[in-house]
């Protein structure tokens, strides 16, 4: 499968993710069980913090795989299609 293809993959996971996470926050607010406040900040909490967990990790990759070693040339970016000028 080639890179763009696994892109859109992971995309559309992490979208049905995301909605699956609003949809259950959604269902616990309405829910009138003793454990619904509990499972209800929990489902919040999630909303919140997997999106950002999920951007740090971006991040991270992103700059771990155009780190360079001393004395190498910089790496190309495969997303620009355009080698950089040293």
């Amino acid at each position: 499968m080639k890179r763009p293809e696994k892109r859109r993959v992971f995309a559309m996971i992490g979208i049905a993710v995301l909605v699956g996470m609003y949809v259950m926050t959604m269902i616990f607010a309405l829910m009138k069980s003793p454990e619904a406040k509990a499972l209800l900040m929990a489902s919040i909490y999630c909303t919140i913090a997997v999106p950002v967990i999920l951007y740090g990790i971006i991040l991270i990759t992103r700059n771990a795989r155009n780190r360079k070693e001393p004395g190498e040339e910089p790496a190309d970016d495969p997303e620009d299609g355009e080698k950089k000028d040293a």
